[in-house]
């Protein structure tokens, strides 16, 4: 990612970045896990058993989901399967997101012209990562923002909503179709064509605003901590060899 101003002296090594990106998508999965499952509840509603006409739904809008979660089940049902999510981070985002920087420059070769057709793979495979590089290096270079905490986080919610416009589709048939009953399809395509021949397109973002707010939370939480982790343990490292 752009370094710039008075950061530009401080280069962690991959195994800081590595740390450093877990460690942060950890933290961004405490903070935001409630909304990933509110997510999952609004977007599986209806699945099982469709609702009739004038039959109200169990779960309304992001907080309304939340408020009948936390009323029905106990704070503790927003955090269902957390443990698991924080084994995904450290050993997920920590590659994702740790190795990112270095297999760039590694592919790039520092040359501009490589770079688009990395991009464009990149951008498939992890939105998040390109599209918060992207904005972040245009920022810096327009001189609109430095390389700071401002920065961070207005790169950070745009990363957010472009993924989940990307990744929304996708999201909803993968819910779909683990949480359907056995033998209800086929496979994946055959969930995606069935939501959209009985549901209509808008059936691929069901669930859109609970989407955004979680991953949107999630990128600004996670962006803003590992960059302020891998900023602070190259400080200490670089305080440390001085004294030595």
């Amino acid at each position: 990612m752009a370094d710039g101003g008075r950061s530009a002296d401080l280069q962690p090594s991959v195994l800081v970045k590595i740390f450093s990106a877990g460690a942060a998508g950890c933290v961004a999965d405490l903070v935001t896990f409630p909304l990933d499952t509110a997510k999952v509840r609004l977007q599986i509603q209806g699945e099982a058993k469709p609702l009739v006409r004038g039959q109200r739904a169990t779960y309304q809008g992001v907080f309304g989901t939340i408020f009948t979660i936390v009323n029905s089940e106990g704070a503790r049902g927003l955090y269902n399967g957390l443990i698991a999510g924080l084994h995904r981070q450290m050993s997920f985002a920590s590659v994702r997101v740790g190795l990112y920087d270095t297999m760039k420059h590694f592919y790039s070769s520092g040359s501009e012209s490589c770079l688009p057709n990395i991009t464009r793979n990149a951008i498939v495979n992890c939105c998040e990562m390109v599209t918060y590089d992207i904005i972040k290096e245009r920022i810096l270079r327009s001189g609109l923002m430095t390389d700071d905490m401002p920065c961070h986080f207005t790169a950070a919610f745009a990363a957010g909503f472009c993924t989940t416009v990307v990744a929304s589709p996708v999201d909803v048939i993968k819910t779909r179709y683990m949480n359907s009953l056995p033998g209800q399809y086929s496979g994946a395509i055959n969930c995606a064509f069935t939501m959209l021949f009985k549901e209509g397109p808008t059936a691929f973002y069901k669930g859109f605003l609970a989407s955004f707010l979680r991953l949107g939370s999630w990128n600004i939480v996670m962006f803003m901590s590992y960059e302020q982790i891998k900023r602070g343990i190259a400080r200490l490292h670089k305080s440390l060899e001085s004294r030595l």
